[in-house]
């Protein structure tokens, strides 16, 4: 036998016939293995607490012993169950050999043998157990290169569906305004007049959607999981009453009202500006989307003491009086192409909650929702103080 593999392997000797451990001894100890001794159930159990056997050899007759059953205990043993056992067995011995193997042998010998068989035995069940090792390491490295794969496949549909999910509302919001204009030009001959303040939005708008594209990009080329943010001073009554007017068609189409109850006098947050507009769009659009026509949507925000602390964070809400959401979707509502029940008009890919929640998070901020059946949802987050 190859020494410097034998070298690698160990194996405990069972038994209490001490001329017979003796032989096995010095004749594995010589073909270059590393032999430990327990003379009976208790010592081989505390033998496996320290060191691990790559094989047992266990001798059927043992005084006063039960050798399945220890055999089973063996095998009971998360260290040594799928070490290989061989029992040892005298031509005398009334051995069950279907017993054995029901209690978790490989094999058994008979004595008188030749060392060499015993050694054959040896090298033949610990080469069958090293192609196992092999064989579940390679089947756990495919597992892992799969879900690995799997996780590249959803980053990448996640991010499809991000933009195609968050560029739809503003593009809506322009069409809205370009169809307007079209139609007072039908109305006076072919031609209309474009306020500064029409054209001062629109601008914003664009300016608003290639600055997402590009975070888009970014975080993409940064895994899906990350969001990019540019921090600065928000004024959010601004961005609140900015996001206002630019909803205000979409919210009048489907009947509905807009209520900015935002404070002018509110300290500054530290935040994107653009991914908190994303959240803002996500959390009015979700809202239209899972209730009928006619709703009022509210929108606030005061200064919250952090608990257990003496900072303090800005909690924004998004409040509709609506037909609610059942509270046993609460757990799941944030996760990733989770949809409402009451989902209407839209064929969404549910991925509007799930950025939110990704951006509050980003931010340091926590996000989270109230809500009963039949009196409407109040959406809330939050959002560190500017310093």
């Amino acid at each position: 036998m190859n020494n410097s593999r034998a070298e690698a392997s160990m194996i405990l000797l069972v038994g209490d016939h001490p001329a017979s451990l003796s032989i096995w001894v010095e004749s594995l100890s010589e073909a270059g293995y590393e032999i430990r001794v327990a003379q009976d159930e208790e010592g081989a159990i505390a033998q496996i607490s320290h060191t691990q056997p790559d094989l047992i050899l266990l001798n059927v007759m043992m005084s006063g012993k039960d050798s399945f059953e220890i055999c089973r205990r063996l095998k009971a043993v998360p260290d040594t169950q799928a070490t290989p056992v061989i029992f040892i067995t005298a031509l005398s011995d009334e051995f069950d050999k279907v017993k054995g193997f029901q209690a978790g042998a490989v094999d058994f010998i008979t004595q008188p043998f030749e060392i060499e068989e015993l050694l054959m035995r040896i090298r033949t069940h610990l080469t069958i157990r090293k192609l196992q090792n092999q064989l579940q390491t390679q089947t756990e490295q495919l597992h892992a290169e799969i879900c690995d794969r799997q996780k590249a496949q959803e980053a990448v549909q996640v991010f499809l569906h991000a933009v195609s999910h968050d560029l739809r509302n503003p593009v809506i919001g322009g069409l809205m305004v370009l169809k307007t204009l079209q139609q007072e030009a039908d109305a006076q001959g072919g031609y209309t007049t474009v306020s500064r303040s029409i054209l001062q939005r629109m601008i914003q708008s664009h300016d608003r959607q290639l600055a997402l594209i590009n975070s888009l990009l970014e975080t993409h080329t940064n895994e899906m999981s990350e969001i990019t943010l540019e921090r600065q001073a928000v004024d959010l009554f601004t961005l609140v009453t900015q996001l206002a007017i630019e909803w205000n068609p979409m919210v009048e189409q489907d009947k509905s009202e807009l209520n900015n109850q935002v404070s002018s006098d509110l300290p500054l947050v530290s935040a994107d500006f653009n991914q908190l507009w994303r959240v803002y769009e996500n959390l009015l659009a979700n809202a239209l989307k899972h209730n009928p026509p006619g709703i009022t949507l509210t929108l606030t925000a005061e200064i919250e003491q952090v608990p257990q602390s003496s900072s303090s964070m800005i909690r924004c809400t998004v409040q509709d009086n609506g037909v609610g959401i059942p509270l046993e979707q609460f757990d799941s509502i944030f996760e990733l192409y989770k949809r409402g029940e009451q989902a209407r008009r839209t064929v969404g890919s549910g991925l509007g909650l799930y950025i939110c929640r990704q951006i509050i998070m980003a931010h340091g901020g926590q996000i989270g929702l109230t809500s009963h059946p039949g009196t409407g949802s109040t959406f809330w987050f939050t959002l560190p103080l500017f310093k």
